[in-house]
C-alpha cells in the first residue's frame, strides 16, 4: 500500500515538473525569438545588440504581466463560475492583444508617471539606456516574486519603482518627483478603499432590490435590466476614455456617418461625449434584457441561485471589455521603457516622447497573452476564489467597481491602481457579506445573551442554596441527597452558559474573508515600489559596471 501510495506521487511530481518545464520552454522560446527578431530587423544600427537584449527583457516584463496583473479582470468571473479558466484564458488572451495592438498609443511618454526628470542625464543616452533596462528588468523580476507567492500586485506601481531606483543610482535623489511619488503612495488607500466602497454598494443594492424580496422572479424582471444596463454604460464610458483615445478620430468619422449623431472631432474622447456613447448603447441593452427576461421568466425559479445566472453572459463581457481596455492601457507598462531604448539607440539621444515601433507593440501584446496562458491561472484562482467566496452577483458587483472607480478617479485627478480596485472589490464583496451575517444573528446573539442572564440568576441561587446548606451542622438525609443535586445542577448551568458564550463568539467570527490573504497582500502591495526601485538600483550599478 506506501509502495503504491509513493508510487503516485512519484508520478504526479513527474507530471507536475514535465508541465513546468514545457511552460518555461516555451517562455525562453518567445524570449529568444524576440531577441532573435530584434537583432536582425536592427541589424543596421550601432548597439544594436543593446537594443536585442533591452527587447527580450521587454517580453519578460510582457508576460509577467500577463501572469499577474490580468487575473484581476477574470479572476472574479472565473471564481463565480461564470466561465472556466479555459474560457477565461482565451477570452483575456484575444482582447488583451486586441487592446494593445488596436488602441495601444502610436506614442507612449518614456517615463512613467513623469515621476522622474529626465534632464538630470544632461541629454547623455548611455546611462538613460542603462536606466530604462535596470528598471524594465526590475520590476519584471519583483512582478515574477509576487506571481510566485500568488500576491496579484500592480504592474504600474512596480515599474513606477524600477524607474524610480534606476534614476535615484543614475543622476541622485533630485531627480525624483516626489510630489508624484507621494499620489502614488496615496494610491494604495485611495484604490483599495473606492474599489471596495464601490462593489460593497453594488452589491448590497442587487441583495436589497432583488435577492432579499419574497418574488425575486418579478424583482429580477424589474432590477436585472437597470442593472445591466447601468454596467453597459459604465463600461461603454470606461472603454470610451480609455481604450479608444488612439483610434478616436477614426471612430469619430464612423459614428457621424449615422444620422442624428454629431460629434465634434477632438484628439480624445470628452467625459460628456463617452456618457452620451455609454446612455446610448445601456438604452439599447436596457430594452434588449427587458425583453429576453419577459419571454423566459417562466423559466427561472424562484431562487437565488436562478438569479445569479442572469449575471453570467454580462460579466463574459465584462472580463472582454476589462481585458480590452488594461491591454491598451497597461500595455505602456512592458513597451514604455523598450520604446525609450529603442527611441535612444535609433535617434542617439532622449525625448520625453518616443514613438512606438509596431514590433514593440506585438511584443507587448504577445507578451501578455502567453504570460497569461501559462502562468496566469495561479493567480486567476487566487483573485477568484481564495480570498472570499465568490458567486455572479458578487463577481459583477466587482466588474462595476473596477469601470466606475477609474472613470471617477480620472476626472478628479486620483491616482489610482487597476490592481489595487479590483482586489479592494473582492475585499469591499467579503466584508459586506460578513456585516450581513452578522445583521442576520443579532436576534439569535440577543436571544443567546437572555439565556445566559437567566441561566445566571439560576446558577447564583444554587450556589446560595448550596452555601446554605453546607454551612449547616446537622444534616438531614434529604440535606445531603440535596447537596450532591445542587453540586450537578451548577455543573449543568455552567456548561450551558460556557456553551452558549462559544456560541456567540462563533456567530460574531464567521469571516468571508481570509485574514492571511489580506495581510499578504496588502504587505506586497506595500513593499512593491521599494522593492523594485531597491533591485533597479542594484541592477543600474552592474549593468554600468559591465559597460564602463
Amino acid at each position: 500500500m506506501e509502495i503504491q501510495t509513493i508510487k503516485k506521487l512519484e508520478e504526479e511530481a513527474l507530471k507536475k515538473s514535465g508541465t513546468d518545464f514545457t511552460r518555461l520552454g516555451f517562455a525562453l522560446f518567445f524570449m529568444i525569438g524576440v531577441l532573435t527578431f530584434s537583432f536582425l530587423n536592427n541589424g543596421g544600427i550601432s548597439n544594436n545588440m543593446f537594443l536585442a537584449v533591452a527587447a527580450l527583457i521587454g517580453a519578460y516584463m510582457a508576460m509577467n504581466i500577463g501572469a499577474n496583473d490580468v487575473a484581476n479582470n477574470v479572476g472574479p468571473a472565473v471564481g463565480s463560475k461564470a466561465m472556466t479558466m479555459t474560457m477565461a484564458i482565451i477570452i483575456a488572451a484575444v482582447f488583451e492583444a486586441a487592446g494593445a495592438l488596436i488602441a495601444g498609443g502610436e506614442v507612449v511618454k518614456t517615463i512613467k508617471k513623469g515621476i522622474i526628470d529626465i534632464s538630470a542625464f544632461g541629454g547623455n543616452a548611455d546611462p538613460f539606456i542603462w536606466a530604462m533596462m535596470a528598471a524594465l528588468l526590475a520590476a519584471a523580476l519583483w512582478l515574477n516574486f509576487a506571481t510566485m507567492m500568488k500576491a496579484p500586485v500592480s504592474t504600474t506601481h512596480s515599474i513606477v519603482g524600477g524607474v524610480m531606483g534606476a534614476g535615484i543610482a543614475a543622476a541622485g535623489f533630485s531627480i525624483v518627483s516626489w510630489s508624484t511619488m507621494a499620489k502614488i503612495a496615496a494610491s494604495w488607500v485611495i484604490s483599495p478603499v473606492l474599489g471596495g466602497i464601490i462593489a460593497a454598494a453594488f452589491l448590497y443594492s442587487i441583495k436589497k432590490s432583488i435577492v432579499f424580496k419574497e418574488d425575486k422572479v418579478a424583482a429580477a424582471k424589474t432590477y436585472v435590466p437597470i442593472f445591466v444596463a447601468l454596467m453597459s454604460w459604465a463600461f461603454v464610458t470606461y472603454l470610451t476614455l480609455k481604450g479608444l483615445k488612439k483610434i478616436w478620430p477614426q471612430v469619430v468619422d464612423i459614428l457621424n456617418l449615422f444620422p442624428l449623431v454629431s460629434i465634434e472631432m477632438t484628439k480624445k474622447p470628452t467625459l460628456l461625449t463617452a456618457l452620451i456613447l455609454g446612455a446610448i448603447i445601456a438604452i439599447g441593452v436596457y430594452l434588449i434584457v427587458k425583453t429576453k427576461l419577459a419571454s423566459s421568466s417562466t423559466l427561472l425559479e424562484n431562487s437565488k441561485d436562478s438569479v445569479n445566472t442572469l449575471f453570467t453572459i454580462p460579466l463574459i463581457f465584462a472580463a472582454a471589455l476589462l481585458s480590452f481596455a488594461h491591454g491598451a492601457n497597461d500595455v505602456a507598462n512592458a513597451i514604455g521603457p523598450l520604446a525609450a531604448i529603442n527611441d535612444a539607440v535609433v535617434n542617439g539621444g532622449i525625448s520625453s516622447k518616443a514613438s512606438i515601433p509596431l514590433w514593440v507593440m506585438g511584443v507587448g501584446a504577445l507578451g501578455i497573452a502567453l504570460g497569461l496562458a501559462l502562468y496566469g491561472p495561479k493567480l486567476i484562482k487566487t483573485v477568484g476564489s481564495e480570498i472570499t467566496e465568490l458567486d455572479q452577483i458578487r463577481a459583477f458587483s466587482i466588474a462595476m467597481a473596477a469601470s466606475i472607480t477609474v472613470i471617477i478617479a480620472s476626472q478628479l485627478g486620483l491616482p489610482v491602481s487597476s490592481t489595487h480596485i479590483a482586489i479592494g472589490g473582492v475585499f469591499g464583496v467579503g466584508f459586506l457579506r460578513e456585516y450581513l451575517h452578522l445583521n442576520d444573528s443579532e436576534s439569535t446573539i440577543q436571544e443567546d445573551k437572555i439565556i445566559i442572564a437567566d441561566e445566571k440568576e439560576n446558577l447564583n441561587a444554587y450556589k446560595s442554596e448550596l452555601y446554605t446548606l453546607e454551612r449547616k451542622e446537622n444534616k438531614s438525609q434529604e440535606e445531603y441527597e440535596r447537596i450532591v443535586e445542587l453540586y450537578k445542577l451548577i455543573a449543568a448551568e455552567e456548561k450551558l452558559i460556557k456553551s452558549t458564550k462559544k456560541h456567540i463568539k462563533k456567530a460574531k467570527k464567521v469571516e468571508y474573508v481570509k485574514r492571511d490573504a489580506i495581510k499578504k497582500i496588502i504587505a506586497a502591495w506595500v513593499i512593491t515600489v521599494p522593492a523594485a526601485a531597491i533591485l533597479a538600483a542594484i541592477l543600474f550599478y552592474m549593468i554600468r559596471g559591465i559597460m564602463l
